[in-house]
């Protein structure tokens, strides 16, 4: 009994310091973790330079290879630490975790795979965690739901510019033709899709008046055009906050949910006990 009592309390810590940065160590963790992803980051970045990989080419495996030893340490302590590991494994970050970790014992096997690790800067999404930045984390989650509650306006106004790239590109192809560089109804879409979101490639330009003035109006429309989704989110994210819920970084220790309300005694997603 008290060696099943001992175990769940080590589990109990692992998480509480792998899951959560309300210790100190919990924050000693999440600080090594990201001076481990941001070192394994730039040790690929220096990697693809030929004359510095040359010159460090064993310093740079052995230095890949311990970082790779330590993340996959990791992963499998986050596997262990909490009671519903499927959970962990196929979240987002579970995924990541993964995927960040492989690319070197994969390189043993297949050739080019070693980029790979650069899958490892989405794991630099956890310095909120760290820094304790609640509000930008409560932010990041009004705009996820601004953008789900918003998602069939936003789907309706992106078929519309799509059949208005369509035709503004057909209209192109008809006015300049092929000797002016608008060899094809596609390429004239693709040209009007470049020239209604202002990037303005200048790969292909109209040189006839008529097709200029269509192109002036393009972009004037399109100023337009980007103000609309912005305002359809900006206005889903007001209701949202009217319905304002504190939040904290506490982790389920069961299936790893996070955000919970602070006067929240059970997970909202498995139903266990909190901390």
């Amino acid at each position: 009994m008290n060696k099943k009592q001992s175990n769940k309390t080590w589990k109990s810590r692992l998480h509480e310091i792998i899951y959560e940065a309300d210790t100190k160590e919990g924050k000693l963790f999440d600080v090594i973790l990201l001076i481990l992803i941001i070192a394994s980051i730039i040790l690929v970045m220096l990697e693809s330079v030929k004359s510095f990989n040359e010159q460090h080419s064993d310093f740079l495996n052995i230095a890949e290879w311990v970082i790779t030893i330590l993340f996959t340490l990791e992963y499998f302590a986050r596997i262990i630490s909490i009671k519903k590991p499927k959970e962990y494994i196929f979240s987002f970050y579970g995924v990541v975790d993964f995927l960040s970790t492989i690319p070197k014992y994969l390189a043993m096997i297949f050739a080019g795979t070693h980029a790979l690790v650069a899958l490892r800067a989405l794991r630099l999404l956890r310095v909120f965690r760290i820094l304790k930045l609640t509000r930008f984390i409560g932010a990041s989650n009004n705009l996820m739901t601004a953008l789900k509650a918003s998602k069939a306006k936003i789907f309706v106004f992106l078929s519309f510019v799509v059949i208005l790239c369509v035709i503004l590109g057909t209209v192109m192809y008809m006015i300049e033709g092929e000797e002016n560089g608008f060899t094809s109804i596609p390429r004239s879409v693709y040209w009007a899709i470049v020239t209604m979101t202002t990037v303005g490639y200048g790969d292909i330009a109209p040189h006839t008046p008529f097709g200029q003035f269509v192109a002036s109006l393009i972009m004037i429309l399109g100023y337009g055009i980007i103000a609309i989704p912005t305002g359809i989110v900006s206005s889903e994210m007001t209701k949202f906050n009217n319905k304002k819920v504190q939040i904290n970084t506490q982790s389920c220790p069961s299936c790893s949910a996070e955000n919970h309300r602070d006067d929240a005694d059970f997970c909202y997603e498995c139903g266990h006990k909190l901390h």
